[in-house]
């Protein structure tokens, strides 16, 4: 947030399998922009990661809730308790302020913030990014994805095609597909909010090129936005101009996407090392299993 007059950006989302405690969602469906830093944290901490969006808006926007309308905090989540003493309800609000405000362009991946307690296709699961160049008229754009990673069962995970889960797991019992993942894209690409909806869905395909089938126990959420296209919060001319790609165009943009979210889901998994949680509960990290440094 800056002093007004505030700018938001273009996004749009897609509930692949539904089954999670998404808030803000409905809003950034209905008008297609996002007002507000995006957080990843567990199931029953969203409430608290709500006040704390709300009240990090209001202290630099003296006019919410005055002079002009509220504020839409957007809050994605993942159930972490088979690692964490989710009923406790550790996460705080200078949790959630403090992680917005060290936030920067190099972070840490695997076990870190939100992904802290999350496991993945049967190995240690958690925060993960990856991105894409699509050249278009000869310009370089770039598609980033960041992923929150806590699906899939033992034996599933596959790595460039290959099922390399049965391999590293074949005595390990199979479970359901469950658990959840957050998907999010950005882009400085030109994209309407009907294109980026479209890229939203294609995160799908890079979760499937993983292993997962999004199972009924699944909760699969993309959220896709752009920087290159901004929209005035209030004020301005009655008639805004924006630009998008020409869909006979759109491929590279789609591919760059199911590329990115697909590394970096196996990013996650790389980078989380063995943790034990919750009642002694270990969730092994993939690097570890395989005895690498």
């Amino acid at each position: 947030f800056q002093a007004t007059p505030i700018q938001l950006i273009t996004a749009a989302s897609a509930v692949i399998n539904g089954f999670g405690k998404t808030a803000g969602l409905i809003q950034v469906e209905e008008l297609g922009t996002i007002e507000t830093p995006i957080v990843l944290t567990n199931t029953l901490s969203v409430g608290t990661a709500y006040t704390a969006l709300v009240k990090y808006a209001m202290a630099r926007n003296p006019d919410i809730g005055r002079t002009a309308g509220t504020v839409n905090p957007l809050v994605c989540e993942c159930n972490d308790g088979s690692l964490n003493d989710i009923r406790g309800l550790h996460v705080t609000e200078e949790h959630v302020l403090a992680a917005i405000e060290s936030a920067k362009a190099d972070f840490a991946e695997g076990s870190v913030g939100g992904g802290t307690g999350m496991s993945c296709l049967g190995f240690k699961g958690g925060i993960g990014s990856a991105s894409r160049v699509a050249v278009l008229d000869g310009r370089a754009y770039t598609v980033g994805a960041l992923v929150m990673s806590n699906f899939g069962g033992p034996g599933r995970l596959m790595i460039d095609g290959r099922q390399v889960g049965r391999e590293l797991q074949a005595k390990l019992a199979q479970e359901q597909d469950k658990g959840s993942i957050i998907m999010l894209l950005a882009t400085d690409v030109p994209l309407s909010e009907r294109q980026l909806k479209r890229l939203c869905r294609r995160a799908g395909a890079g979760l499937a090129r993983t292993g997962s089938y999004c199972g009924n126990g699944s909760g699969d959420i993309a959220i896709a936005f752009t920087t290159a296209n901004r929209v005035p919060h209030r004020g301005g001319a009655a008639v805004e101009a924006y630009r998008m790609v020409r869909d006979d165009r759109i491929d590279p943009v789609f591919l760059a996407a199911v590329e990115a979210v697909e590394e970096a889901i196996i990013s996650a998994l790389y980078h989380a090392r063995t943790l034990t949680g919750f009642q002694g509960r270990t969730s092994v990290g993939l690097r570890d299993f395989l005895g690498l440094a």
